[in-house]
């Protein structure tokens, strides 16, 4: 499903009508975030308006923060795709820049607000806050639009079985390597994309040809180990290809390592595929295994033959 996408507000188009909007970051659009933009959507359903998203790009932490920015667990581009899947009628990629942290969060709300969409209603999460310093709460949000004519939602925090889902939880389970669950709080594999690198093509040389992905910047990528996971050729065009794929994460210590962690996808039992400066996302699935230093050529080839068809198993559950 396609939207309108506005990158920056002054592509907002003077006639767009008044409109519900949305505003967060969603990294990663997990179910947290899709309680609150279901939301957003059923009332501009109710009010015959389009139901809008305001996110930002790069991250807050950044801009404010140099240096924290948190690993991303959706690009950009997988962000606005799910959000259209949740049938939003726009999204508007708002830059976050400095000039836009200084805003007071009256500034804020008469500037994006009200001067682009004429809200007549926002729909936010209960922890949202907003204009300079995050001096703005959904109190004040309430307040400054009893005075500019629309109506404020705030939608409880969404508990699952860890706790609240959020980012910062999900990245957590990332980061330790549990896709699995982080799956089931994201609702779909976590994604981590890129461009294939050429590599030292030890793989080719071992019988397990690989795909070297160099990851986009700030990527989520999950601990050292590996995955099984699927590999998707060109996943936002018109006809991406996905194959199964066993998917290494980490610094290859049998070979005494290199420089940096790699992410290097097998595709099951094809040595034909030329990826090379292909842009692919790989969807992990399940941690198989940590990684591990062996003590020889043979005894890697022997694991790595169990972790191929490992996730040949798990893959083929659905």
């Amino acid at each position: 499903m396609t939207v309108q996408r506005w990158n920056g507000l002054a592509e907002v188009s003077d006639d767009q009508p008044r409109s519900v909007v949305c505003i967060g970051v969603f990294d990663g659009v997990h179910r947290g975030h899709r309680a609150i933009i279901s939301r957003a959507v059923e009332y501009a359903h109710t009010l015959d308006a389009p139901a809008v998203v305001i996110t930002f790009d790069p991250h807050p932490s950044e801009v404010i923060r140099p240096g924290t920015h948190p690993g991303l667990l959706s690009s950009l581009d997988q962000r606005c795709e799910l959000l259209a899947d949740l049938g939003v009628d726009g999204v508007c990629v708002l830059p976050f820049t400095l000039e836009l942290a200084a805003l007071s969060p009256e500034e804020f709300v008469d500037h994006v607000l009200v001067d682009r969409f004429d809200a007549l209603g926002v729909v936010v999460g209960a922890n949202f806050r907003f204009g300079h310093r995050a001096a703005g709460d959904t109190e004040l949000l309430g307040e400054l639009g009893l005075s500019r004519g629309f109506m404020v939602d705030a939608v409880p925090l969404v508990a699952g079985t860890g706790g609240t889902w959020s980012s910062t939880y999900v990245r957590g389970l990332v980061a330790a390597g549990d896709v699995a669950a982080a799956g089931i709080s994201l609702g779909r594999p976590h994604r981590v994309e890129g461009v294939i690198e050429h590599g030292d093509k030890r793989g080719r040389e071992l019988g397990f040809p690989t795909a070297n992905l160099g990851t986009i910047a700030h990527a989520a990528v999950p601990a050292d180990g590996v995955y099984a996971a699927w590999l998707i050729d060109n996943p936002y065009s018109d006809e991406p290809t996905t194959y199964p794929a066993a998917v290494s994460v980490g610094t290859n210590p049998t070979f005494d390592g290199v420089i940096g962690r790699r992410v290097e996808a097998y595709v099951l039992d094809r040595d034909d595929l030329d990826l090379y400066d292909h842009f692919v996302a790989v969807d992990f699935v399940e941690r198989i295994r940590g990684q591990v230093k062996f003590d020889g050529i043979d005894a890697l080839i022997t694991q790595m033959t169990a972790d191929v068809n490992r996730s040949r198993e798990i893959l083929a559950q659905g």
